[in-house]
């Protein structure tokens, strides 16, 4: 640096100011900078002036500022950056200063100085600590000074532990543990975090310790909030892990013999004798110490969930390799000493809580981050052996599980399913039997949870589906046939039952996987459950039960209700019976509407409302039959209650309304459905509970709904009010839990008084996975809680469409309802009440606002009924309920929002005059949030009035000291500053520094603050809130950031400040500062420094770190990813790759490699191919096919070796490191994507090494060189297990072999480098071919083989070895099969035209496929026929069809076509054969006769080929594209298919013969397809009728064919009228061509005078196009072919003078077009004369030389060239051609020699102009062209001449060529070259002429002329010689 300090001193008088602290902070920021830019000798330098500073700093000295947490930090890092880079001789000097300000409390009178001290002792003691520096802190009432305090103590120790004496240890330890029971939350966690450091080594634990820690924390947890439990959870983590560190113990002493003695002597040492090496506890014991404290009776819910903190810590702490060793016995532990234990199983709830720990601890923690996918088997064969197939118990002696122990074993068994994707054979024979076996288990949750993991089995592992069906349809059918046997068991009913769940939960996995069932078995099913139906009415109860569990049907089942459902006397097993039945069919009906959108009609609506309507009110009828009865879950296992059948029975029925819509519905139905649901959610007698019964409740002591256990919650509602749905949605993207809820359930759970099972419904199964992970399906609440939210759901949806009569009625009621006076006696049901009420209110608002909008604004925004709301969302916002609070809050916003200003205003001032006369924390943060909520929903501009205002408010609220109260308002202002955008720009200087002021005040910390709030603290953190708000700020501001330097500086201070922070919740915040940051004033940040940052923030416990962390390392990438390389390397991706091993869940590491990888794949592919090559050869040996090996050939095996496939099977967890097969599937998606981008990038280099070498490029890093180890890669998948796996690596091996299909080798230039690599190809391809082969992975096969026959690696068939063979054995055996199986071998016929396909391209394909037509041409019209047919109409293929057969025929039935077309254009007899059903024997050939009845497939194909041709395209009907791959092979198709051998007369009758001439004249690319119509029917009209070759009816097929063709030519040009064809050149000259041709076959197939007004006809449209000048293309010259065609076709006699005529009218219009573009410029000019005069030409040389043409338009068309001679080189050009042209033409021709005559003396002159720039070599390409051409002119004038003629024109000749010689020019000039060549030409054929023409030149010309020639003989003689030489012959071998 170039100052001599390493600061500016500091302004003192700043100090003094209002903006003291922000001087001093932005001073030491600065000052931190330096000293880590500064040199060594500056540091030093300045050191005593530094250390003086920071100290008055720390000390508060007068007139600094006090030191908060912003000054603080700091302070101490500039001092550790000092002594880090400076002198450490007055280090001890400074701690001693330190000492005696935090010791001493008379030294300060502020506690802050104090903690300042602390803090600054324990960072220079953490990073300098050497010996433990002995002090006595005073003690202090001040939870923040006690928790500084045991802070500094446990950074000193961290580093001078070793210096504590024994008994200081002891004390220390005393006083700690002490600690834990301190009544200040923020000191239990310092204390825990001594301990641990006192505890580390962790040898140093005694079991005593370890046994009192325990006790202690579990004793702390009572009071203990979130983060104080996750501090103990870790001290109890720690010492118990400490428990399993071996340690040497004594030996136990044994009684030994005299023998025994002196064989131990002599075998072992003498130190060994007396001790030996074990753990502590075994691991049961250490396990056992916590569950021993978690089944004490009497222990409360708090600290049952904070135990379970403990175990999660404990084996987080233990590491994946304990966990996996001893997963047996941790499960083991948790099935018998805590599920099975009696306390666990008391209640519902009790077993429900359980449940939901012990699942989260093996399946979110254990299962998916600790296991290994090794160890994910082992875990299912060890829940199989161990409990699942130990149900039944079959030996004496044995005990089967409990209930609960299997289901929560199901459960895990399920998850491990899942994640393992497709299960190897070991786990599919664990698990199918036990499954299916469990299904028949007694227990309601077992045989629910069975039938899941059963589902969840055949889903991963598919090929067990069909069989496992059929295995449960069969042991039904006998269960159902014995259930009327009196002999049956008396558990018949329930089997029945079970394998009833288990068959609705298979079939509804058939759409998922519809390759591997059959429609037939789904048909079975629905036959069986109709049968059961009919039959139940014949049955008794207890029969007809079982049989209504399989309903699917629902006619009949939804009857009236009638008299007899009103009288008393029903028995309760009816009852239960009739509520059954009508909640089977209403499942039924919500399945329908659900998945069945397109069939609910308004007559269908109609039909099911009414049945609705008929359920509720015999809902209704039953309610008031039945006594009163408790409605809380029943804990008998057999079933449900009654109460609870009429529960889901209700729920059902509002479920099926709110599916339905309330478009369908009556007014008066509306009306009566929100009553009922008002009832239900809101009524005071809604809980079921008697006044008793409430009584006794409320005695008891209620504390809060949520507090309550009794799995009912008093009928609260389980919907959940999200305030920041953003977030909401992040955290719910996948099934499993987010937000650090692994470690954080246990907080979830105690604010949850009703637990959801998958057993409450049993609909859950039949649900398919599709509905998404977050749906409330997967963890139905019981039924009276889920009749509770259904029906709020439903009230929601129905509100907001009611009219303002209606809407203030049931708001009234509602709000009269929540002040009910019989909810006085019971307190529960009052506070549940107020919370579903505003549940409700918020619900509604929220669809009111989405869907009725403008008619919510007339009624829910109306004054009644915002006054009835306001007074209701008040209270329920001066609530301390955080639910309330928050839902009340955003019903007042969006209330605001559709009420208007009034609205607004009014509830402004309602809030300002409560925050201002009361003082109550709970109605602060309420009004404080509903400030936020009312400007975020009424938006920037609308509540621009209240801003001010409302800023105001927030700032001196965050300014509040009570954490509720200010984490609510910093809440509430982050949400107005980014709704307030740039409208707040003037606030921004007043926040910020607010912010900086909150951030240095000590009530704002979390231990900060009185005891009370240091305590609430925990969980209302104040510093990520305004973190969020810089955030905020940052946004608004945008690129503005960059202008004012002052609050750029500062956010900039603030935010690396904050991203210096300890606390991973504001980390998270101060990174997507950061990331804005970066977005806005991208030059001011340290971007190697924040990608260091990102990158350590990946290694972090925290999910919601490691996400932020990811997501701001996407930015970076998608911003520059060469940059990110040089910064991170390869380093930073494979961290990400770990990442995502370890946590495949996290979707933002995929775009991060993937997005890194498209945009430097194309630089450097090796280095990721490296990368990917390391991932997938960590393969996991589960994942590899038992038979692998089997399928493998020499190359197979060989590959399979250097691979390392199959030899980690041998090798156990100690194996190198396993990559997931998520990860592998991830790597070869990346390779894909490799190979993809390289390919797209179009450099050449990297597909060819030839290419490469020649431009100096290095070859081993490019694509090409990495072809073996893409192959290896294929190969290495191919051999997976995970079908997954397996698909990707046959995309792989399809990449490779068309990136390098034509790529030659280098080695032999002349071959293909795939050639070489044909072995290990087949070998990758080899093992899909095998038995075990799924439907998908041989398809895939399939076409990969297809692909490389098909490119031309190998065109010789004898060597294309295996792949062809495997082609075509699948296409023998889809041959063989009488029934084709599409979707699987099926779909080779497709692949196989795929190779016919390329046939203009690849003809040896014919010599391919020529063995195997007799088989392709019928399987190719039978997909054709067959597939559009069968998935269209069929209803058997209407899963299989819609899901994969469809998709599939769309996407390959062109190529088929294609293939069909071009067998059919070669007259393939096979292909016709199958047309017309004939036998292929039977030849057909093309002079068949017209067939009087159409082929038997004809309909059928031109059905599809008409149908896709129709099909509206994106473009304009009138445009001519033809690249469409459908289209070209329909043109194709019914261009042959229109032949009558197929077609017949079906195209003559009247109705089709309009419609497709119709049809062809809106497509105009069915020309050529009407021009073969013509040639085949010209003969012919309408219904057959024949037609005179003499005239042209209006209904014939040439006039119908004429009218199209005559369309077409007026319509390329831009015309009048209708607008232009559009196309591009090749289509549209193409088009022209085709309809000139047309009027050449017309012309030629008609006699008479009708063929000269037909040819009249095309000239003069052809001419109008030469006439055009509107076209910017050229459409004449690639169609003059066509237009010669036409004038060329024979002229009759009688005729002669109409076609005479017609030519010189031809010829003379071309000439005045010429003529007219006189003085004109530009590239239309050039280019209509340039048509114009071609067109000339080509008439004059097409036309019978006795056609009569005037004389002086010939010379006039000479004048015109010679006069291009003069003009520029293109047109030029173009003259000589026509020159040439014409005198060719003349042999015959009078007329056309004496043109040729006049044109000589122009060609002379042209070549003389050229030749002076023969000099200088300024000749271009077109001069030398045109050069060319005219010495081609003078052979022809010289062939033209008579012998005696012959010396004279010589004489002409011969002077001009001689002009372009230079003999002397060396190296000798081309047009040199050229001459000489050309003079030789004329020696030869005219040797004496010559002579005689060369004697008379001028003696100088006629020397150079000799020169040349003899030149040129004597290099030939030259050359001639030199060949002759001898040479060595090299032998070919």
């Amino acid at each position: 640096m170039a100052t001599e300090a390493v600061a500016e001193p500091i302004d003192e008088t700043q100090l003094a100011s209002d903006n003291g602290e922000i001087y001093l902070f932005q001073w030491l920021s600065s000052l931190q900078k330096n000293l880590k830019e500064a040199t060594t000798d500056l540091v030093k330098a300045s050191q005593t002036s530094t250390e003086v500073t920071l100290l008055k700093i720390i000390c508060g000295s007068n007139g600094y500022p006090l030191p908060g947490r912003g000054i603080r930090n700091l302070s101490a890092r500039c001092f550790v950056l000092q002594y880090g880079r400076g002198e450490t001789r007055t280090l001890f000097d400074t701690l001693r200063a330190l000492l005696k300000i935090a010791g001493d409390p008379k030294a300060s009178d502020k506690d802050i100085v104090r903690i300042a001290a602390c803090w600054t002792i324990g960072e220079l003691m953490a990073t300098f600590g050497s010996q433990i520096i002995q002090c006595k802190i005073v003690d202090s009432t001040s939870p923040q000074m006690r928790f500084h305090a045991l802070t500094m103590l446990q950074k000193s120790l961290e580093t001078s532990k070793k210096a504590l004496t024994d008994s200081l240890t002891k004390d220390v330890i005393k006083n700690m543990k002490s600690g834990i029971g301190d009544k200040a939350l923020p000191v239990q966690r310092a204390a825990s975090r001594v301990l641990i450091t006192m505890f580390s080594p962790e040898e140093s634990v005694a079991l005593s310790d370890a046994e009192s820690i325990v006790a202690l924390c579990i004793k702390a947890l009572d009071n203990g909030d979130q983060i104080t439990r996750q501090a103990l959870a870790h001290l109890v983590g720690h010492v118990l892990a400490a428990t399993q560190v071996t340690r040497v113990v004594p030996a136990p002493e044994q009684q030994k013999g005299k023998k025994d003695v002196e064989n131990a002597d002599a075998s072992t040492p003498a130190y060994a004798v007396s001790e030996h090496l074990k753990p502590l506890l075994a691991p049961g014991e250490m396990l056992s110490q916590l569950s021993l404290h978690f089944n004490k009776a009497n222990l409360s819910r708090r600290a049952r969930a904070g135990i379970f903190d403990f175990y999660f810590a404990l084996l987080a702490k233990l590491g994946p390799e304990f966990v996996e060793s001893n997963y047996a016995l941790i499960v083991g532990h948790l099935m018998f000493e805590v599920v099975s234990h009696p306390k666990n199983s008391a209640t519902r709830y009790d077993r429900l809580f359980t449940r939901k720990v012990v699942g989260a601890l093996l399946r979110d923690l254990i299962a998916v981050r600790m296991l290994s996918e090794q160890g994910q088997i082992g875990a299912i064969q060890e829940l199989s052996s161990s409990y699942l197939r130990r149900w039944p118990a079959l030996m004496p002696g044995q005990v089967a599980p409990s209930s609960n122990v299997l289901t929560v074993v199901l459960m895990e068994t399920a998850e491990l399913l899942q994640m393992l994707g497709n299960a190897p054979p070991v786990v599919q024979d664990a698990v199918a039997e036990p499954l299916l076996t469990l299904l028949t288990h007694p227990s309601h949750s077992v045989r629910v949870n069975a039938s899941w993991a059963l589902k969840c089995f055949c889903s991963s592992t598919p090929l067990h589906l069909p069989k496992t069906i059929i295995s449960i349809m069969e042991s039904l059918h006998r269960d159902v046939e014995s259930l009327q046997s009196p002999a049956a068991p008396s558990d018949i009913d329930r089997r029945a039952l079970g394998r009833a769940y288990g068959l609705a939960a298979l079939v509804s996995t058939i759409p998922e996987r519809p390759l591997y069932v059959s429609f037939d078995v789904a048909t079975n099913v629905l036959e069986t459950a109709t049968q059961l139906l009919k039959r139940a009415v014949e049955h008794g109860v207890r029969i007809a039960g079982v049989e209504v569990e399989l309903l699917v049907l629902w006619r009949n089942a939804l009857p009236k209700t009638s008299n007899k459902d009103h009288s008393p006397g029903r028995p309760a097993n009816e009852w239960e019976f009739l509520l059954h039945v009508r909640e089977s069919a209403l499942g039924a009906i919500l399945c329908f509407l659900l998945h069945n959108g397109p069939l609910i009609t308004l007559d269908v609506t109609r039909r099911i409302s009414s049945m609705l309507n008929n359920a509720l009110a015999f809902t209704n009828a039953f309610a008031t039959q039945i006594a009163e009865e408790p409605v809380l879950p029943s804990t008998d296992a057999k079933g449900p209650t009654l109460r609870t059948r009429e529960c889901l029975l209700r729920c059902r029925v509002y479920q099926c309304f709110t599916a339905l819509g309330t478009s369908s519905l009556t007014e008066s139905a509306q009306s009566s459905l929100l009553q009922s649901t008002l009832t239900v959610f809101a009524g005071p007698e809604g809980d079921g509970m008697s006044a008793i019964q409430a009584s006794i409740a409320s005695s008891s002591g209620f504390t809060s709904v949520w507090q309550s256990d009794d799995g009912f919650g008093y009928g609260v509602t389980t919907v959940d009010i999200v305030d920041d749905e953003t977030e909401y949605s992040l955290s719910t993207q996948t099934g499993r839990l987010t937000n650090e809820q692994v470690e954080e359930l246990t907080t979830l759970l105690l604010r949850k008084p009703v637990l959801g099972a998958r057993e409450h419904d049993t609909l859950s199964l039949c649900l398919p996975s599709a509905l998404g992970d977050g749906s409330p399906w997967l963890d139905p609440s019981p039924s009276p809680s889920a009749v509770v939210n259904a029906a709020i759901e439903l009230f929601a949806r129905l509100l907001p469409s009611q009219d303002l009569t209606t809407t203030t009625r049931l708001v009234t009621h509602l709000t009269e309802l929540v002040k009910s006076p019989k909810l006085d006696r019971n307190a529960g049901r009052k506070a549940a009440v107020l919370v579903n009420a505003a549940v409700a209110i918020v619900q509604t608002l929220r669809h009111a606002s989405t869907t009725h909008y403008r008619q919510a604004k007339e009624t829910l925004g109306h004054l009644q009924v915002t006054t009835a709301l306001a007074g209701f969302l008040k209270d329920a916002l001066v609530d301390g309920d955080p639910l309330l609070r928050c839902a009340s809050s955003e019903a007042i916003g969006r209330l605001a929002n559709i009420s208007g200003t009034t609205f607004l205003t009014s509830q402004a001032k309602v809030l300002v005059d409560h925050i201002v006369s009361n003082r109550d924390p709970q109605g602060r943060a309420g009004c404080a949030l509903a400030f936020g909520e009312l400007y975020a929903h009424v938006g920037g501009l609308a509540a621009a009035p209240i801003l001010k205002t409302t800023v105001n408010i927030l700032m001196s609220l965050s300014n509040d000291p009570h954490p509720l109260v200010h984490y609510w308002s910093l809440t509430a202002l982050a949400k107005v500053v980014n709704a307030a955008s740039l409208a707040f720009t003037p606030f921004v200087p007043s926040t910020l520094g607010m912010l900086v002021k909150i951030y240095m005040s000590d009530a704002h910390e979390t231990e900060g603050g009185t005891l009370n709030n240091a305590n609430l603290s925990g969980d209302l953190q104040a510093f990520p809130i305004v973190c969020r708000i810089i955030d905020a700020i940052i946004t608004i501001l945008g690129p503005d950031v960059e202008e004012s330097s002052k609050t750029r500086s500062l956010v900039l201070d603030l935010v690396r400040e904050f991203s210096s922070e300890e606390d991973e919740d504001i980390l998270v915040e101060a990174i997507k500062c950061t990331q804005h940051l970066l977005m806005f004033a991208s030059t001011h940040v340290d971007i190697p420094d924040a990608v260091a940052r990102f990158r350590s923030h990946l290694a972090s416990n925290r999910r919601q770190l490691k996400l932020a962390a990811i997501d701001a390392l996407y930015q970076l990438v998608q911003k520059d990813a060469l940059v990110m390389s040089r910064l991170g390397g390869d380093g930073l991706v494979e961290d990400l790759f770990a990442m995502l091993d370890g946590d495949p869940g996290i979707q933002g590491v995929r775009s991060v490699i993937k997005s890194w990888l498209s945009q430097t794949a194309v630089h450097n592919p090796s280095a990721w191919i490296d990368l990917c090559f390391r991932i997938m050869l960590r393969t996991n040996a589960a994942q590899n096919t038992v038979d692998a090996a089997a399928n493998l050939d020499d190359e197979g095996q060989s590959l399979n070796a250097s691979t390392g496939v199959g030899n980690i099977a041998q090798e156990g967890y100690s194996a190198a490191s396993i990559s997931r097969w998520r990860t592998q599937l991830f790597a070869l998606e990346c390779l894909h994507e490799i190979c993809t981008v390289v390919a797209k990038s179009a450099r050449k280099e990297h597909t060819d090494v030839l290419f490469a070498k020649n431009r100096g490029v290095p070859v081993h890093g490019l694509l090409v060189s990495r072809i073996p180890d893409l192959i290896k890669m294929a190969f290495t998948a191919s051999a997976a297990y995970v079908t997954e796996i397996r698909l990707e690596g046959l995309v792989v091996l399809c990449d490779v072999i068309q990136v390098f299909s034509k790529t030659p080798d280098p080695d032999y230039p002349e071959a293909l480098l795939l050639e070489q690599h044909q072995a290990p190809i087949t070998a990758a391809l080899t093992p899909a071919f095998s038995s075990d082969s799924t439907p998908e992975i041989l398809s895939s096969a399939i076409d990969a083989c297809a692909l490389f026959v098909g490119c031309g690696v190998v065109k010789d068939t004898a060597r294309m070895g295996r792949i062809l063979k495997q082609l075509t054995s699948a296409l023998t055996e889809v041959n063989g099969n009488s029934n084709l199986k599409m979707g699987t071998l099926g779909e080779l016929s497709p692949n196989a035209s795929g190779m016919l396909r390329h046939r203009p391209e690849q003809t040896y394909l014919l010599e391919v496929i020529e063995p195997y037509r007799k088989i392709l041409a019928p399987q190719w019209i039978q997909n054709l026929v067959y597939d559009s047919s069968v998935l269209s109409l069929d209803p058997s293929f209407a899963n299989l069809g819609k899901v994969v057969l469809l998709p599939y025929y769309c996407d390959t039935w062109a190529t088929i076509l294609q293939a069909v077309a071009n067998t059919m254009d070669r007259a393939d007899g096979f292909v016709a054969a199958a047309i017309l059903e004939q036998d292929p024997s039977s030849s057909i050939n093309g002079a068949s006769a017209v067939r009087a009845e159409p082929a038997p497939l004809f309909y059928v194909i031109f059905g599809l080929i008409y149908e896709a041709l129709a099909t509206p395209p994106s473009q304009p009907t009138n445009a001519v594209h033809l690249h469409s791959n459908v289209t070209i092979a329909s043109l194709g198709a019914l261009r042959s298919l229109i032949d009558p051998r197929y077609s017949g007369k079906a195209l003559l009758e009247p109705v089709i013969f309009r419609e497709f001439f119709n049809f062809a004249a809106t497509l105009v690319h069915l020309l050529a397809v009407v021009r073969a119509f013509c040639n085949h029917f010209g003969h012919l009209g309408i219904e057959g009728a024949a037609m005179s070759n003499e005239a042209l009816p209006a209904d014939s097929v040439r006039a119908k064919c004429l009218k199209i063709c005559a369309y077409v030519l007026r319509h390329v040009r831009h015309g009048q009228g209708a607008p232009a064809i559009t196309g591009s050149i090749e289509e549209l000259t193409k088009l022209i061509s085709v309809a000139l041709s047309s009027f050449e076959l017309v012309v030629t197939t008609t006699v008479g005078n009708i063929r000269e007004d037909v040819r009249g006809i095309g000239c003069v449209l052809y001419a109008e196009l030469l006439k055009d000048e509107t076209l910017d293309m050229d459409l004449v010259t690639p169609t003059l072919p066509a237009f010669k065609a036409l004038l060329s076709v024979e002229v009759k006699e009688s005729t002669r003078d109409c076609y005479d005529q017609l030519i010189h009218g031809l010829v003379s219009s071309c000439l005045l077009n010429i003529d007219d573009m006189r003085g004109r410029e530009g590239s239309v000019c050039t280019r209509k004369v340039n048509t114009n005069m071609l067109a000339a030409v080509v008439i004059l040389t097409s036309i019978p030389s006795r056609v009569k043409i005037a004389c002086g338009v010939v010379e006039h068309l000479a004048h015109l060239i010679c006069q291009k001679l003069e003009e520029s080189d293109d047109m030029a050009l173009i003259a000589v051609h026509c020159s040439k042209t014409l005198t060719i033409a003349a042999t015959g021709s009078d007329l056309l020699r004496s043109c040729s005559r006049q044109l000589l003396p122009a060609l002379v002159q042209y070549v003389a102009r050229l030749s002076s720039r023969a000099d200088d070599d300024t000749l271009s390409e077109q001069q030398c062209a045109a050069i060319e051409e005219v010495y081609k002119t003078f052979a022809a004038l010289l062939s033209l001449a008579t012998e005696q003629n012959r010396t004279r024109m010589l004489c002409i000749i011969l002077p001009t060529i001689a002009l372009l010689l230079r003999p002397s020019r060396v190296p000798t000039p081309s047009t040199h070259s050229g001459a000489v060549s050309q003079l030789l030409a004329l020696a030869t054929s005219s040797p004496t002429s010559f002579k005689e023409a060369a004697a008379q030149l001028d003696p100088k010309m006629r020397e150079v002329l000799e020169l040349s020639i003899r030149k040129a003989v004597e290099g030939t003689s030259t050359v001639t010689q030199s060949a002759m030489k001898p040479q060595i012959s090299l032998r070919s071998f």
